[in-house]
């Protein structure tokens, strides 16, 4: 009897824990994925959150925005070189990667291309054995960074551009990146096309159809075949699109699915890029670039104006609270060093995202968790499992639903993260959350539109609940949410 009765509780546990880790009781109770769906290569980049931008090239040295092309190799000196420095700087932010601007529009390429001779191997700078791109890629991987490349589609320095051959040689260049350095998790596509440059010393205006003339259908296939798990970024994807700002933020609502075909490098629909399309034909999540400093490159004047860890923590709820990535650009001087007051702020910045989030809401401390509609098998409780593969689910015929948290106690609540378990798609298009205040009271303390990968919000200052009710919605589909998860006020700095 005794050995049935332990055979019946190990058999109980087994059960309880596989419907945690799979969140169904069956295979058939999994809800239908609605509308468009993230790729394996997608899910791997929204894990990452937040990396880092860095421009450098010749124009650093010209104290300029966008190089003309014209540069002698010999202007790129920077003599104390040094990517540990600025990957030990980018770690202690957060960043769990990186993106070089390998070349961007002045042509000049930081690694030693053998299809030109405009790059560091024609520069006098370690006399001629410099490579960017490889000794950051390598300072990346041993600080397990991610790394990426930036390739600008426009070149103002090269003869050929606007004609056939230059598309050739711009994929013969991402042939080099995609194969020497190792595994890419990105390669960014500006939507800079066209215009005045040197063009091999012609000194002329160039315009092209940046739909046709790259033909990008070409160009991403052979990105997929030599870096399957690279997303590839430009206005309109196909993996990744521009946020349609350089202001550090996304818009409200921010849907990840986008109606693709609209969208080409240098054709943006600003305010369409910003929300995204609800149902929108493809998953094309939004990416958010902004630098630290007012200007893309390092430029001495602005060594006044960096942003403050106010402003920069501003930008992270903007952007990866609202569901999109970060993309914080940080130049490097001239010197070719971060530089102190970058450095100090990033640091400062790293130190207190931590703190921001360093006290979560224990489990313990909630008494009950009610949801006014459970699908069976997706209970509620799977939102506080810190497994995002597991999700609280409802009917299927349910288009708002509410899940209510009591605690032991009163509690003062800061901000809170929500989660939506994106394989299933983007459904969630308003949320409410209230707060059981001791008077008895429900008070209205935070209220948004999308949810998708994630959603962090600040709720009303001073808010103490004895208890949280959480109210979501989706006109098209079942509301589902894989994290809800409260934070305490951070403890104040030492």
């Amino acid at each position: 009897m005794k050995k049935n009765i332990s055979h019946l509780l190990l058999f109980c546990f087994l059960a309880d824990a596989a419907i945690s880790i799979i969140g169904c009781t069956k295979k058939a109770d999994v809800p239908a994925p609605y509308g468009a769906v993230p790729t394996a290569r997608q899910l791997a980049w929204h894990d990452m959150q937040m990396y880092a931008f860095i421009h450098f090239t010749t124009t650093t040295y010209r104290d300029v925005e966008w190089g003309y092309g014209d540069a002698a190799p010999d202007e790129f000196q920077p003599t104390r070189f040094n990517p540990r420095q600025w990957v030990e700087v980018l770690k202690a932010a957060g960043m769990k990667g990186v993106i070089l601007t390998a070349k961007h529009h002045d042509g000049f390429c930081l690694w030693p291309s053998q299809l030109t001779d405009y790059s560091v191997a024609y520069s006098s700078w370690m006399e001629g054995k410099g490579d960017v791109v490889g000794a950051l890629s390598k300072e990346a991987a041993r600080a397990g960074l991610k790394f990426g490349v930036y390739l600008s589609p426009w070149d103002r320095h090269d003869l050929r551009y606007g004609t056939p051959a230059y598309v050739n040689y711009f994929r013969g260049q991402l042939r080099e990146l995609l194969t020497q350095y190792g595994p890419i998790f990105e390669v960014w596509q500006d939507g800079a096309n066209g215009g005045d440059g040197y063009y091999g010393g012609l000194c002329e205006r160039r315009i092209i159809d940046n739909r046709t003339y790259y033909d990008w259908a070409t160009t991403d296939t052979l990105i997929r075949e030599l870096q399957p798990m690279a997303c590839i970024f430009s206005d309109g994807g196909p993996d990744t699109r521009w946020c349609g700002n350089e202001s550090g933020s996304v818009g409200d609502p921010n849907w990840a699915t986008l109606n693709r075909d609209k969208y080409a490098p240098g054709r943006a629909d600003n305010r369409g890029l910003q929300h995204g399309d609800v149902g929108g034909s493809h998953w094309v999540p939004a990416e958010v670039d902004v630098s630290i400093r007012p200007g893309w490159f390092y430029h001495q004047r602005e060594d006044d104006r960096v942003k403050s860890v106010a402003q920069l923590m501003d930008i992270y709820y903007t952007s990866v609270g609202r569901g999109s990535n970060l993309i914080l650009n940080v130049p490097p001087t001239k010197d070719g060093l971060i530089h102190p007051t970058d450095s100090a702020r990033l640091i400062a910045f790293g130190k207190a995202l931590q703190r921001e989030f360093s006290r979560p809401l224990k489990t313990n401390a909630i008494k009950s968790l009610r949801a006014s509609s459970v699908l069976r098998g997706f209970p509620a409780r799977l939102v506080l499992d810190a497994d995002n593969q597991t999700f609280w689910g409802t009917n299927d015929d349910v288009r708002e639903a509410t899940l209510t948290m009591t605690l032991h106690r009163p509690t003062t609540l800061y901000c809170l993260r929500l989660r939506e378990p994106i394989r299933l798609g983007q459904r969630i298009d308003h949320f409410c959350v209230e707060a059981l205040a001791p008077s008895g009271e429900w008070k209205l303390v935070a209220e948004g539109t999308t949810i998708g990968p994630q959603r962090i919000l600040r709720l009303s200052e001073g808010t103490e609940a004895s208890a949280i009710r959480l109210t979501v919605g989706s006109a098209e589909a079942c509301p589902l949410l894989s994290e809800v998860q409260f934070f305490l006020p951070p403890e104040a700095d030492e």
